[in-house]
């Protein structure tokens, strides 16, 4: 009996904000993105559209990609079509930003984030911490523990202090 106490006050104790871990998205190269495999690392993602005034942006999130990798960081591009400002395919999409901006950060299949068909991660952000994105470019930090750390709008540009204040406080202190 003492044991089935300990078991369900140790289940109510554990932390549960890596629920989420278990979202996977479909990569644009093909297999799964699943966020529980960035476990321990902040992760960017931001819900992008090629065809959208604020496309410029993903050199930013290269950038910040390249600057912060090294120390854990992840920044994951959600192609979205949801606003209708994204190309036609899938591969329309990896080769603008492979060849416009060098991208290399991983990158989600063509993915709804809005609505009724949103994917359950950004069902999750709604339902849990009433965050929709209104536009391309929206930006949401996950945390090591996989906790909502902060969501940004289409103007907050990727390498700004906002964003990069918030990414140096989770990234290991010894890098």
């Amino acid at each position: 009996m003492r044991y089935l106490i300990f078991l369900v006050i140790f289940l109510m104790a554990a932390p549960v904000a890596w629920a989420q871990s278990e979202f996977r998205f479909s990569s644009i190269d093909g297999g799964d993105l699943a966020l529980s495999d960035w476990r321990g690392q902040p992760v960017l993602i931001v819900n992008t559209a090629s065809l959208c005034g604020f496309v410029g942006q993903y050199e930013g999130l290269q950038n910040l990609y390249d600057q912060y990798r090294d120390q854990g960081l992840v920044v994951m591009a959600v192609p979205s079509n949801d606003f209708r400002q994204e190309l036609g395919s899938e591969s329309e999409v990896k080769d603008f930003c492979e060849n416009t901006f060098g991208l290399d950060l991983p990158m989600t299949e063509i993915t709804s984030v809005t609505g009724r068909n949103a994917h359950p991660f950004y069902r999750w952000l709604r339902a849990e911490h009433g965050f929709v994105p209104q536009w391309n470019f929206n930006k949401v930090l996950i945390g090591p523990d996989g906790d909502l750390i902060e969501t940004w709008g289409s103007r907050t540009r990727p390498e700004s202090r906002a964003i990069t204040d918030k990414i140096k406080v989770l990234l290991p202190r010894d890098s």
